[in-house]
């Protein structure tokens, strides 16, 4: 399973696989390698929303509350504020995120992916709700539609592209 988790302004990848003895729990934090380590089952215990468990001769319990994305958890004396998302959480606040025409001069990706489908081209007039492009992210083809009536001014991707976070996929006219 992987998870993005977001810790003090700072962005992680977390991977965890269970196996039949331990999890292995794989962390990477941004512009870093990453580190793996295994979680014994047998020190591992689970009640409401606390684990305990025993990580490299230390005993931790963590109690996590929350909902969606907005997590705190208690762990060793201390409250932290954690976003934790998943699959379907990354897909569904990357599309809330991603600028759209209205809102912006601009189209942005709120994830990466890949481009599989251009609907507009230079100058074409759009509607609200026209399918603008078809963006493959986490397994999922996504259409990505206008939010508003509008004017295209420039196109900047086509299918096959693959596209960064952030990246701006089409500019429209003010």
């Amino acid at each position: 399973m992987l998870f993005e988790a977001e810790v003090n302004g700072k962005n992680y990848e977390v991977k965890v696989n269970e196996a039949r003895q331990h999890w292995k729990v794989s962390i990477k934090e941004e512009d870093a390698d990453w580190v793996n380590y295994e979680i014994s089952k047998e020190d591992y215990q689970s009640l409401d929303n606390t684990i305990s468990f025993i990580f490299e001769n230390s005993s931790y319990l963590v109690d996590a509350v929350g909902s969606g994305t907005e997590y705190t958890v208690y762990t060793r004396g201390a409250y932290r504020e954690v976003k934790i998302f998943n699959d379907e959480m990354l897909l569904h606040e990357s599309l809330k995120s991603g600028s759209a025409m209205g809102d912006s001069d601009s189209l942005t990706s709120g994830m990466p992916g890949k481009i599989v489908e251009v609907f507009v081209k230079d100058g074409e007039e759009v509607t609200k709700d026209q399918p603008l492009i078809i963006m493959e992210a986490m397994k999922m083809e996504n259409e990505m539609r206008a939010s508003a009536d509008g004017k295209v001014k420039s196109v900047n991707v086509k299918p096959g592209d693959n596209v960064e976070s952030g990246q701006t996929l089409i500019n429209f006219e003010q």
